[in-house]
């Protein structure tokens, strides 16, 4: 199955809204780009559903967010009714990645193999619990719950959007769900 690569529609999550800041209409953001001020580059920011949720006129830093002075004015209430709001921007408004890089978010949805080129599953998501990128595999076989391998080129030596797929090293071994505080000795 060959992959026609990253959907351009898919939203893609670059900040949060953080409450209001004072009582005229601002708003606190903050940013998860990796340049948080590329985070105001991409146009309107999004709701999950794809709706206009800020369209910033300007912006300016505060301690660990940005304050933004938005184009549709809202009340205080209001601001602070959305916190925790994620902030979205279609995958077509991001620049292209650099030679021999990509986008985390692309990988989601693209088949898992081992090194013989078995598919396994499909990549679920990518999280990063503070150790570092992990992806999520979901195995093929209906039941099984899904399992983490880390995002590391010893554990996932191949990303190929071409054929639309990544290689996992060692399968069985992220696969195995058994505690191994566990032993046979009783």
């Amino acid at each position: 199955m060959k992959s026609n690569g990253p959907s351009k529609d898919r939203l893609i999550v670059v900040g949060v809204i953080s409450g209001a800041h004072g009582v005229r209409g601002d708003v606190r953001v903050k940013s998860f780009t990796e340049i948080p001020d590329d985070l105001f580059s991409y146009g309107p920011l999004l709701s999950e559903k794809g709706d206009v949720v800020l369209e910033p006129l300007s912006e300016r830093p505060g301690k660990d967010h940005f304050i933004v002075k938005p184009k549709r004015q809202r009340q205080k209430e209001e601001w602070d009714a959305l916190k925790g709001t994620l902030l979205h921007v279609r995958r077509s408004a991001l620049p292209p990645p650099e030679d021999d890089e990509f986008y985390i978010e692309d990988l989601i949805g693209l088949k898992a193999v081992d090194l013989s080129g078995n598919a396994i599953g499909t990549v679920k998501a990518v999280q990063d619990f503070g150790a570092g990128d992990l992806m999520e595999v979901l195995p093929l076989e209906q039941g099984q719950p899904s399992y983490y391998v880390p995002f590391t080129l010893d554990d996932v030596p191949g990303v190929h959007f071409d054929t639309g797929e990544v290689v996992v090293r060692d399968p069985g071994h992220w696969a195995d769900q058994s505690d191994p505080r566990e032993s046979d000795e009783d």
